[in-house]
């Protein structure tokens, strides 16, 4: 399986990432091996696809990182983003 997979970041972006190890890919950016993540804290991974062809999901990917493709993500996970955006908030005023 190949999974293309959506990680919030701490300054409300998505990130958005394509894997063929799902668990492993996760690890490493929670170790803060990945260079595009390693200076965010609190990744939260939101969302994954997961496909049978290698090709089908580099091909979602590259279409996810378009101004469309990013408007689509961020429209599907609203709620999510509005839920932690107001944990983070509530944490903050602690």
């Amino acid at each position: 399986m190949y999974y293309v997979y959506f990680i919030l970041l701490d300054d409300g972006n998505i990130y958005k990432g394509y894997c063929n190890n799902l668990k492993r890919r996760w690890l490493e950016h929670l170790n803060k091996k990945v260079k595009s993540t390693k200076r965010y804290n609190n990744l939260k991974l939101i969302g994954y696809e997961a496909y049978l062809l290698k090709s089908d999901a580099l091909r979602r990917e590259r279409f996810l990182k378009t101004t469309e493709g990013r408007k689509l993500i961020n429209q599907q996970y609203r709620d999510v983003i509005r839920k932690y955006d107001n944990i983070d908030k509530d944490d903050n005023k602690q």
